[in-house]
């Protein structure tokens, strides 16, 4: 984190010289040691991220790759005329333990063309498909594996 703080020090001066380079370094400092002391942040943390990384790009390329083929998916089945959409609402539970995995989760849900998270509470989902076919698999998706693969990482 506190590299981070140098480097929007830099962005943002817009320029790298060494006066500012030395008030960089003092004030991400200082920064650092705030959000340490006083917003529950530690070292540990920055570790944790670190290893997270990775799987959090990964869950942004698959949640890219699942957007394009619900759209190719969603446009076949509108403009198929042969194709009969029956929509359904699906519940279902998942295992995540953080809320920021159940939020991520639902609004995961909600990006993909032809499903929208209706309500999240606790552990339990509602989501609308525009047909059925696209609520097959929705409480092990892809989405659901990688989220629980982040939260194994400590």
């Amino acid at each position: 984190m506190y590299i981070i703080f140098f480097l929007i020090w830099i962005i943002f001066n817009g320029q790298f010289t060494l006066e500012i380079a030395a008030f960089g370094l003092v004030i991400a400092g200082l920064i650092y040691g705030f959000i340490c002391k006083f917003m529950g942040y530690s070292p540990k943390m920055d570790l944790i991220l670190i290893k997270k990384t990775p799987l959090v790009i990964h869950y942004c390329i698959v949640l890219i790759v699942e957007i394009l083929k619900a759209n190719g998916q969603v446009f076949k089945m509108v403009y198929t005329s042969k194709y009969e959409l029956e929509p359904a609402v699906v519940h279902f539970k998942t295992h995540l333990n953080t809320k920021f995995a159940k939020v991520l989760l639902a609004n995961s849900i909600t990006l993909t063309p032809g499903t929208i998270t209706v309500s999240l509470e606790n552990d339990e989902y509602t989501v609308h498909c525009l047909d059925k076919s696209l609520a097959e698999g929705i409480d092990s998706s892809i989405f659901v594996q990688l989220l629980e693969r982040i939260e194994r990482v400590a």
